[in-house]
């Protein structure tokens, strides 16, 4: 749910009184009745509008302001700081320190305060008056209430626009770009000579976008592709950035490109090396599983799926310490004599639902394992295997 415009001014106004008031609350599922019969003492028809805050707050611990406002829906809608932040360099990168940046579809503000603290010059606007004024108040930035497609700034008076259209329609993913809400052709047309950064679900077909395509990860979660403007990019037509996080140490940035090699074609395929990995998503959905395994010292197991292998785990990723490879017909013996427990199951290439899978193996053994199952060449095969590790020697 979200606010009133009358409901953001009070939620503004009253920060210390909702903070105090709520602080010892639960606020779960089993506690919400008689936790909104105490908000409603404290602050009457604002009830439910500080329910929904503190809610939103809590959902979002760690990843967005604690002080910000912000409702249900626009929390998971927002963009992770880290990733607004990468956008932010590239941006500020590539225009310049100074550079004005408007953000025609700034929710409650994610975008506007990284692209601020990479040195550029910021404006925002959002169809949704709420979400504008919360905007406002989160950032202290220029918010506009405006369209899209409707610039409220004349033409030039900004170097490059991001935006962030509608990714779902009737409770389903939007694969094609010219889908979105507003359509991406639209959306650069309203825009036309101004460079785009335009936030989208990795599952977009962009393969008809001529500038560079960003996929980004967070931890191994794929959180978004990001079509750029030619202006914005350095020569690459497909980027991963894979960032990895730890409590209280900076991020960890690896970016992947097609800027180098990728084997000119050749065949990377080879059997199985002392570790079965499987890389990144981003590196995956922007299409740069060879490109990733020339840099790391890798090959493919076949050069049509992207399970790589290799004598060492890439820093900072994860593997399966290579055990045997058997036809899948004999892959619950070949558990069973291993004395398979726990099981991590992995699929690609093969027509094959994990979940019942692991019904029909029934692992009852003690020991931790892992099975990938895939193809190589025309056959399905497991590659047992065991649990996932660094690769590190700890001893």
């Amino acid at each position: 749910m979200s606010y009133t415009l009358q409901e953001v001014d009070f939620l503004r106004s009253h920060r210390p009184e909702i903070a105090d008031a709520t602080a010892e609350l639960a606020l779960t599922r089993s506690s919400l009745i008689a936790d909104t019969e105490v908000l409603r003492r404290h602050f009457g028809e604002h009830a439910r509008a500080v329910t929904e805050l503190v809610a939103a707050r809590r959902s979002t611990t760690g990843k967005l302001p604690s002080d910000w406002l912000m409702c249900g829906e626009s929390a998971q809608q927002a963009t992770p700081p880290v990733v607004a932040a990468v956008r932010a360099r590239r941006i500020a990168k590539n225009l310049g320190a100074g550079a004005r940046v408007h953000d025609v579809t700034c929710s409650i503000g994610t975008e506007l305060r990284p692209l601020a603290d990479a040195g550029l010059t910021v404006t925002g606007s959002d169809l949704d008056p709420v979400r504008a004024r919360m905007a406002r108040v989160n950032t202290g930035s220029a918010v506009a209430v405006a369209d899209a497609l409707a610039p409220p700034l004349r033409p030039g008076a900004v170097d490059a626009v991001v935006a962030d259209p509608a990714r779902r329609a009737g409770g389903r993913r939007i694969t094609r770009p010219d889908q979105l809400l507003p359509p991406l052709p639209d959306l650069i047309a309203a825009h036309a000579g101004t460079p785009v950064a335009v936030k989208c679900a990795p599952g977009l077909d962009f393969s008809g976008w001529d500038g560079p395509v960003s996929v980004v990860s967070v931890d191994g979660g794929v959180k978004e592709a990001c079509l750029y403007s030619p202006a914005l990019g350095e020569g690459e037509h497909r980027e991963a950035v894979l960032i990895s996080t730890s409590p209280g140490e900076h991020p960890h940035i690896d970016r992947i490109t097609d800027l180098s090699g990728d084997g000119d074609g050749e065949s990377l395929a080879g059997p199985p090396g002392r570790y079965i990995i499987d890389p990144d998503g981003a590196v995956v959905r922007a299409g740069l599983v060879r490109h990733y395994a020339l840099r790391e010292g890798l090959w493919m197991l076949d050069d049509r799926i992207a399970h790589l292998t290799g004598d060492l785990i890439p820093e900072g990723r994860t593997g399966f310490p290579f055990i045997e490879q058997v036809p899948l017909k004999k892959l619950k013996a070949a558990l069973r004599k291993h004395g398979c427990g726990s099981l991590e199951i992995l699929v690609r290439g093969v027509d094959i639902d994990p979940d019942r899978l692991r019904r029909n193996l029934k692992p009852a053994g003690e020991r931790p394992m892992a099975v990938v199952v895939t193809r190589i060449g025309s056959a399905g095969v497991a590659l047992v295997c065991g649990p996932r590790t660094d690769g590190v020697d700890r001893t």
